[in-house]
């Protein structure tokens, strides 16, 4: 992984075999970021995906292998427990121009990576709200 800076925004390439979201995490605690938006387009061979299932209050998870663009990667970064938290949904392609998407559980790059993050001043944490059985944003 390699970043820049430019102004209040980073450009992050990540390179083959990097995970998205511990990249990313990692990314964060190196350069103090706490709060910002996430946009990305690349390559990965593997990748989970979730919904979450409102009845069970919990994520659905299916595993990905095979080559598959990026066609968008979306989020957010706030903090839980003191960490940085990464909120992540991602819309894969396949070789047969179908896509699939959802929540970014993990996927792996296989050819590169580019991510740019917009950070914003100031801090948003987030806490468990039991009436969705998610963790929700804290103002």
């Amino acid at each position: 992984m390699e970043f820049k800076k430019f102004g209040s925004k980073y450009v992050v390439r990540l390179d083959k075999g990097d995970e998205i979201l511990n990249s990313i995490t990692e990314f964060c605690k190196q350069t103090k970021v706490s709060l910002g938006n996430i946009t990305g387009i690349g390559a990965c061979d593997k990748a989970v995906l979730g919904v979450f299932d409102c009845k069970t209050q919990t994520h659905i998870e299916k595993e990905f292998s095979g080559h598959y663009e990026i066609s968008s990667l979306l989020g957010n970064i706030t903090n839980l427990n003191g960490e940085p938290f990464v909120h992540a949904h991602i819309c894969l392609s396949g070789s047969d121009y179908s896509t699939i998407g959802g929540h970014l559980h993990s996927a792996v790059i296989n050819i590169i990576g580019e991510i740019i993050i917009d950070t914003i001043d100031g801090e948003v944490g987030r806490e468990f709200n039991s009436s969705v059985g998610a963790e929700a944003l804290k103002f």
